[in-house]
């Protein structure tokens, strides 16, 4: 079977927007009896788990407010980030809880969550964070120590005499 061939279903289905395939591509949005969506975000070491519901822009985390719990201003604008690029800002509620990790990468975790239980509520979303890098899992992560080494890669002084 040749590729154009292969691929020809493909391109009529993707010029006529009325037939029930297409319907059935559209992401649907997933909320839960409250109106709330859910998603899991990740950085480092540290883990959220995100719930967004409609509200006034009130940011919960770990049952205190954003500015209290992350005091530093540049760790209250990564978790309003998908917000601003969205053009949603204040019109949802966020509750989450993270563990491990630092401040740093707390935020970077609630940062993902937001991103994604936003994608969740409104799946029309996903274009435009997708573009701004907030889908995307941040994998570095903390190099391990190996044997023989004060630290992962450094050495021990070196003494000619």
């Amino acid at each position: 079977m040749s590729d154009t061939n292969a691929f020809a279903g493909l391109k009529d289905l993707a010029t006529t927007t009325d037939t029930p395939e297409i319907a059935a591509l559209k992401r649907e949005p997933k909320r839960d009896a409250l109106g709330r969506s859910y998603a899991t975000g990740r950085r480092k070491n540290a883990i959220a788990r995100v719930w967004v519901k409609p509200g006034k822009g009130e940011i919960t985390i770990n049952g205190r407010k954003a500015p209290v719990y992350f005091a530093r201003p540049v760790l209250r604008m990564l978790i309003t980030q998908p917000f601003l690029v969205a053009d949603r800002y204040n019109q949802f509620d966020v509750f989450c809880t993270v563990k491990g990790g630092g401040l740093s990468g707390q935020a970077g975790a609630v940062r993902h969550g937001i991103s994604r239980a936003l994608t969740n509520f409104e799946p029309d979303l996903r274009g435009i964070l997708k573009a701004a890098g907030f889908l995307t899992r941040d994998s570095r992560m903390v190099e391990r120590k190996k044997y023989g080494k004060p630290k992962a890669r450094r050495s021990f002084q070196f003494s000619k005499r």
